[in-house]
């Protein structure tokens, strides 16, 4: 009897941390200040991107068929997409190189047309008169043609239910994602925008940046 109590309890103590780290939630997003930020800065120009050292890449997405990981009685495959380029450390050497002006391009061909877009912002000492030796609260704001879920240094905060600005937020409407609240000088934030060419079930056009931004707040 007393085996089979400490094998439970060794049982117990070996599952919990297995199934805490397997249902780990993404994190909480921040609502982004709605006062006139006090400094913004236009990444869609070369002195703009220029000023945190991003070298922009940009990658078409293919989805890809996959074994069906739930439902297996209905269904066999199933769709992912390809490359998942959401982490951090992602390997995007050879993919290819944009400017910073070069955002605005209307890309893809059309229809059911997924991109990344992925750069690395390195908060300098000072960007234009805005000294980053004081934290501050920074807002990346992205408005992409059609649809955008942002990634920062691997995770997009969102929670089933609440606003949750990293996700979707509608057709042709700005992703206002806090990067921090208390930014500085040489902080680091690995951007990658999953852009989505709509409306999903009919969609037109071209997949392309309508505007980039860092807002400051203090």
């Amino acid at each position: 009897m007393q085996r089979a109590i400490v094998g439970l309890i060794v049982l117990a103590t070996l599952t919990v941390p297995i199934q805490s780290v397997a249902q780990t939630p993404p994190p909480v997003p921040i609502m982004p200040p709605s006062l006139p930020a006090a400094h913004v800065v236009n990444l869609m120009t070369n002195e703009g991107s220029g000023a945190f050292g991003v070298q922009w890449r940009v990658a078409d997405i293919k989805m890809v068929e996959v074994p069906a990981p739930i439902n297996k009685d209905r269904y066999k495959t199933t769709y992912q997409i390809e490359p998942r380029a959401m982490a951090t450390d992602f390997d995007d050497s050879q993919w290819e190189r944009i400017e910073g002006k070069d955002l605005g391009v209307r890309r893809s061909g059309g229809h059911n047309a997924f991109m990344w877009f992925r750069g690395l912002l390195i908060m300098p000492a000072r960007v234009g008169d805005f000294d980053l030796s004081k934290p501050a609260v920074a807002v990346l704001n992205v408005l992409v043609d059609d649809y955008a879920e942002i990634w920062i240094n691997g995770q997009m905060p969102r929670r089933s239910g609440y606003p949750s600005p990293a996700t979707i937020q509608g057709l042709n409407m700005p992703n206002r994602v806090v990067l921090g609240t208390e930014v500085k000088a040489g902080d680091k934030f690995q951007i990658a925008v999953f852009a989505i060419n709509g409306p999903i079930s009919d969609p037109f056009g071209s997949i392309w940046f309508r505007q980039a931004m860092l807002e400051y707040y203090r």
